[in-house]
């Protein structure tokens, strides 16, 4: 059985959604922190060694990054169709998805979430959470006319995995001063995407509101 390590509404979000939208049979393992790092279970970091969520087990194989696990889900499970198949342009975009909404939008999420991270004074901390809001609102702007070309799914205008990362920053930006779902595309993408019923279920599980 697939085990899912995640904390609630973390980066874990979109990989435990393609795991219910394939219909897979996993299990959910919730890792708790303390000050910052896992403490259970007790061999997180033998699997994760940065100690962060989400980490995926599947048998001897063991990954992590949100977008690596969902397009390992999406491979894995090529009868549910979270994949463009073997489309080379398909996958292009695909890869090209996920890649730019984890290394470009997720990594200012988190800079707008914990500016710690990368400075120490108060002032520098202020600094570099206003540019990552600054960049995101940006960004918002810009992926909302992506959404608009594209025929309402990022991929061949077919529902896929990039889809549920993007539904998962796009409720991340929901703490913003002009929330992502506020966008008329991203915020129509956000309501198809929540609507599943897989979805439903992945909130339900994860004791999620909006």
């Amino acid at each position: 059985m697939i085990k899912l390590y995640y904390l609630p509404g973390s980066a874990a979000l979109a990989p435990h959604g393609c795991l219910e939208e394939a219909g897979a049979d996993y299990e959910l393992v919730r890792v708790v922190r303390e000050n910052g790092r896992p403490t259970e279970p007790r061999n997180y970091l033998d699997l994760q060694p940065m100690g962060r969520v989400p980490a995926l087990v599947d048998g001897e194989i063991v990954t992590y990054e949100s977008a690596a696990v969902c397009m390992y889900v999406g491979d894995r499970f090529p009868e549910a169709r979270l994949g463009p198949g073997t489309d080379p342009a398909a996958r292009a975009a695909w890869y090209r998805w996920h890649t730019y909404l984890t290394n470009t939008v997720q990594a200012d999420f988190m800079r707008m979430f914990a500016p710690e991270r990368d400075v120490d004074s108060d002032s520098a901390k202020a600094e570099v959470e206003a540019c990552a809001k600054r960049r995101l609102a940006a960004t918002r702007d810009w992926i909302d006319g992506e959404l608009a070309k594209a025929g309402g799914y990022l991929v061949g205008g077919t529902f896929s995995t990039a889809d549920l990362f993007l539904a998962m920053v796009t409720r991340w930006g929901r703490r913003l001063d002009e929330p992502w779902w506020g966008a008329p595309n991203l915020g129509s993408h956000y309501r198809r995407i929540t609507s599943r019923p897989a979805i439903q279920r992945v909130y339900e599980q994860e004791g999620l509101e909006d």
